[in-house]
């Protein structure tokens, strides 16, 4: 590759992916590709419909550049296989081996967004006090124990001002 950090915008983005296509498939990339920041659990997609690309970059700035490469080879043969007519989905045979073939990721790695916050609000039975926490508050009017159907009781609220 051309440029050994990951590209920030689009345009750069489309530059590698285009270079990716062009050394390893040896076939053109004729769609667009993007960054969505709307992803979270994967470190890109293909869309079947458009036939575009697009990219986390979250993802790609937490394992660096060798995984972006590896994500890229991966959407990459999605792409090239369904446009052929070939075998596209991740089961089939046509792709699995292309991408063994092309060197491209399998499995997106696990990645951590954002940390888990500590729970505001904790709610107790009065019947069985078995104890709840929350992130938001609930309304204990439409809500019971899932343990004993007893009522729930706000018994504490984390971020409380006193002042």
């Amino acid at each position: 590759m051309t440029n050994l950090s990951i590209p920030e915008n689009d345009h750069d983005l489309m530059q590698l992916v285009c270079e990716i296509s062009e050394r390893y498939f040896f076939a053109p990339f004729c769609h667009m590709c993007r960054y969505n920041n709307r992803l979270r659990t994967s470190g890109g997609r293909y869309l079947l419909k458009s036939h575009d690309l697009e990219f986390n970059l979250r993802y790609a700035k937490a394992y660096g550049m060798p995984e972006l490469v590896a994500t890229i080879k991966h959407e990459l043969c999605h792409y090239h296989l369904h446009l052929s007519g070939r075998g596209y989905r991740h089961g089939d045979r046509d792709f699995m081996q292309l991408l063994q073939k092309v060197g491209g990721a399998r499995y997106a790695r696990p990645i951590q967004l954002r940390s888990r916050q500590t729970p505001r609000y904790e709610y107790v039975c009065t019947d069985c006090l078995q104890t709840y926490m929350r992130q938001r508050r609930i309304d204990t009017s439409q809500y019971v124990c899932g343990k004993c159907h007893g009522k729930l009781l706000l018994k504490k609220d984390h971020f409380v001002n006193e002042g």
